[in-house]
């Protein structure tokens, strides 16, 4: 098996203002980033100041030694 982590995806569909859709790609583009990556990045920043954790992949899914 190959040494590279294994990352784990899950997908989130939902509905919002067109406003604020626009909003959100507006804002990527200036960090050129893209919409998902924003949005990731915008729910990391609020958990955080929230004081919620969020584990990393690598705490998710260790790697096994023997692969």
């Amino acid at each position: 098996m190959s040494s590279i982590l294994k990352t784990k995806i899950s997908t989130l569909n939902l509905r919002i203002n067109p406003a604020i859709k626009d909003a959100v790609r507006e804002a990527a583009a200036r960090e050129h980033r893209s919409v998902a990556n924003m949005v990731e990045m915008l729910i990391r920043r609020h958990c955080d100041q929230s004081g919620i954790t969020i584990p990393e992949q690598s705490d998710l899914f260790p790697r096994n030694e023997n692969e």
